[in-house]
């Protein structure tokens, strides 16, 4: 039974990142809802509550009993936690007079207490909280004070709970991954031991067991997600995996070619489907993105499903679906708001009578490419920058035609190539060229033009949760600018996009 972690989720936007750094010190661990807990079985080995953007004096405060765990399982709480556990458990929590928000260094650290162990006095920690704990019961000990904050940390005498003000997730706490591996080893007694080579061998005997000699359609995209969800399938069912690759005429320049070769020199059992038009003709006229992603989903569907038809027998539906998705359909106030149409996260329509097998549901896209270089993928599948499900369309702002998208795949490979070339390629997270449906003048030798506009979009990021924009080198993006108004014929100027997520979202649409 593999051990684990759970993180009750109360909220907050560092929640993720505290599934992250635990990740990284191999330990398996779950977000789950703080009003959605699981039961507790043996293979859990500690609890982690996180912060959140309430605050326990509101009527309306989010509430976990931890009484009922925290004699038997070690716990740690995390700003929202300790406050938490500390005002409800005889103690009080009160407004602090100034925020505080911001680093801090911790000036008392109790002598030998396990939590801070290899933690030096003066440690820098990230505070962000308008509350503090101005009192703790009888039975809490203080084990860690700054100038401002007294109760930085505490523990319950006698038991493995814990309760901490500031941030060990973020960076800018210096010795917060020493803080976590305390907790999660030395409290817990976890044994390290979830590593991609680990994951791979369990999935795929789960996979066996789960499929049997059931047969399984997979849609590629070209990606990583997919592509590693379809080795891992295929190293479990062999010749029972079907992938198909749909080209919807809204691929990167002679894509669909490319992926299909790199996909057959892996061995996968994969047909390929030109259905350009079929797109084309659904998108005509449509300029609203929601519409647009719509139609393409539609259109997908259907051709997807014409596709699976043709295999007889197929009783499961494939997908790459992985972590972070999940996670936003199941959040603290329900599924989250609709920014924009997502990713199917184990929804189909009625008519597409199919089980879901999702492989990668508990990876996030980091731990995906760890996975996928064990599985021995090629490295530029790994390493290609995401991109949307409903491709150049929405990065086609207003309505799409076959003569905008050749344009954009024009100015894209351009960028891409340019970027390779380089060698910022794999610096950045994720890139990509937009048709701003805006004419601007410009002079081409003697005459004046009225044409289009390129934007170019480039960020850095880890899961694309958060963004910020690329610092690309001026002479390498004036390279990129004269190329593309030289060679693409109907652009006459380029910009670039500097702004972060938030409040920017990375695509334009």
């Amino acid at each position: 039974m593999q051990e684990k972690i759970l993180i009750l989720d109360f909220g907050s936007q560092f929640t993720q990142l505290i599934a992250r750094r635990v990740r990284e010190l191999n330990i398996y661990c779950e977000i789950h809802p703080f009003n959605k807990v699981p039961e507790v079985d043996e293979s859990v080995k500690g609890i982690i509550l996180s912060g959140s953007p309430y605050s326990v004096r509101q009527d309306d405060a989010p509430h976990f009993e931890f009484i009922k765990h925290h004699t038997t399982l070690p716990i740690l709480g995390v700003c929202y936690g300790a406050q938490y556990m500390a005002h409800f458990h005889g103690g009080e929590v009160l407004a602090s007079s100034t925020r505080e928000y911001g680093r801090a260094n911790l000036d008392y650290i109790k002598p030998h207490n396990v939590l801070f162990k290899d933690v030096p006095a003066g440690s820098q920690v990230w505070m962000s909280h308008g509350d503090t704990i101005a009192r703790i019961a009888d039975d809490f000990e203080i084990i860690a004070s700054t100038d401002s904050v007294k109760v930085a940390a505490y523990q319950i005498t006698g038991t493995k709970t814990y309760g901490i003000q500031f941030h060990p997730e973020v960076t800018h706490s210096i010795d917060g991954k020493q803080l976590l591996q305390n907790f999660l080893v030395d409290i817990c007694g976890c044994s390290q031991d979830w590593t991609p080579d680990s994951f791979i061998e369990t999935t795929i005997a789960e996979l066996k067991a789960k499929l049997g000699d059931d047969k399984v359609v997979l849609g590629l995209s070209g990606g990583v997600d997919s592509s590693v969800a379809a080795v891992l399938l295929h190293q479990a069912i062999g010749k029972n995996l079907h992938c198909i690759f749909v080209d919807n005429g809204l691929l990167r320049k002679d894509e669909y070619q490319s992926v299909l070769d790199s996909y057959q020199h892996m061995g996968l059992n994969i047909k390929g489907i030109d259905a350009k038009q079929r797109f084309y003709d659904a998108l005509a006229g449509i300029s609203d993105p929601e519409k647009k992603r719509k139609a393409i989903g539609r259109v997908f569907i259907e051709v997807f499903d014409d596709a699976a038809h043709e295999v007889q027998g197929v009783s499961w539906l494939g997908q790459g679906t992985i972590y972070p998705d999940v996670i936003e359909s199941v959040s603290v106030k329900g599924p989250s708001a609709t920014i924009k149409s997502h990713h199917n996260v184990g929804g189909l329509p009625d008519f597409m009578k199919l089980k879901v097998v999702e492989p990668l549901n508990t990876l996030f896209k980091d731990e995906v490419r760890r996975v996928g270089k064990a599985l021995g993928i090629d490295p530029n599948i790994l390493g290609r920058h995401p991109f949307p499900g409903p491709g150049l369309a929405i990065r086609i702002l207003g309505d799409v035609t076959p003569e905008k998208v050749d344009i954009l795949q024009q100015a894209d490979a351009i960028y891409i190539n340019n970027l390779r070339s380089g060698g910022v390629y794999d610096k950045v997270w994720q890139a990509g060229a937009i048709y701003l449906p805006v004419q601007s003048v410009g002079v081409m030798g003697d005459e004046r033009t009225y044409e289009n506009v390129i934007c170019l979009r480039a960020v850095e990021s880890l899961d694309g949760m958060t963004a910020d924009w690329c610092h690309l080198p001026y002479d390498l993006l004036a390279k990129i600018s004269n190329e593309i108004i030289n060679n693409v014929k109907g652009i006459n100027r380029v910009v670039y996009d500097i702004s972060s997520k938030p409040p920017a979202t990375i695509e334009w649409e």
